[in-house]
């Protein structure tokens, strides 16, 4: 592991970092913030998933999360939405595609299936790393996420209920199997089969006997994006007579950007870390 960047914040360490992933079979980058509790003890971690067209970086630049992660001593890990690299497929004229737009799926389709096993990366290689270079305690965790993000820590944590003791989300992408922004990527990353897609689809997981606890979902009623890509009420609808209880919260005037991200980021953090307590 390659240190690429350390500043002190709020007592803790936010870190920028890069490894070579053996599972995407290039060189990835990913941040993690120390909450200053981890000197003396090993500390819950919580994995933010970002959204289209991002990095690791949108959220640490923007997300307002170092604060309250001190106080609350919880690690805060950020992976980046794909593989990168010059032999790494792309479509570059094509933000909902390649590069930037991993959507946390392992590929099956020529020329991504070489590099674009995401799926596997975050649930699997990254967290071995983080386990061996850092006081996290591993036996509590939790993920959340922004829109793709979203849509990555709702369908990850559906399919590992065991490993996750909390998941929330901003303005997922539920139901991504039928949404204008995910067809297509969906389809050239999985193929035309429809059926390989539901594994990757938090209303068709729920559908197919998944479960996970409870969720948490902030969406802003002035989403661009809330009719033709995010549609929260699918995934209530899909969660009714299931045991898995959600708290939709529709927040009134509020956009897809991270001024809304950030203004409900305190109210995440101390919604996991009450149940990582």
């Amino acid at each position: 592991m390659k240190v690429l960047s350390q500043n002190v914040a709020f007592g803790g360490m936010q870190g920028v970092y890069s490894h070579r992933s053996e599972v995407c079979d290039c060189d990835m980058t990913f941040a993690v913030f120390v909450p200053p509790q981890a000197v003396s003890q090993p500390c819950p971690v919580v994995w933010y998933l970002s959204g289209l067209t991002c990095s690791h970086a949108n959220v640490m630049d923007k997300g307002e999360y170092r604060r309250l992660a001190a106080e609350l001593g919880l690690f805060i890990v950020c992976p980046d939405t794909s593989p990168r690299g010059d032999d790494v497929a792309d479509e570059a004229a094509n933000w909902q595609m390649g590069k930037g737009a991993g959507f946390y799926l392992d590929a099956t389709q020529e020329p991504w299936a070489r590099h674009y096993r995401m799926e596997t990366y975050i649930t699997q290689e990254l967290p071995a790393l983080i386990a061996s270079q850092f006081r996290a305690d591993m036996n509590r965790q939790a993920i959340f996420g922004h829109s793709m993000g979203g849509h990555g820590a709702m369908t990850i944590a559906l399919k590992n209920p065991e490993r996750f003791r909390s998941c929330s989300t901003f303005a997922p992408i539920v139901h991504p199997s039928t949404a204008d922004w995910s067809i297509g990527a969906f389809e050239k990353y999985l193929g035309a089969d429809k059926a390989a897609w539901r594994a990757y689809d938090a209303c068709a997981l729920v559908e197919d006997g998944a479960r996970f606890p409870e969720f948490l979902i902030d969406q802003g009623t002035a989403d661009g994006f809330l009719e033709s890509g995010l549609r929260p009420w699918l995934f209530e609808e899909a969660t009714k007579g299931t045991g898995i209880s959600l708290t939709l919260r529709m927040q009134e005037r509020y956009d897809h950007s991270y001024f809304f991200i950030s203004t409900f980021m305190d109210d995440h953090l101390r919604w996991h870390a009450e149940r990582l307590a």
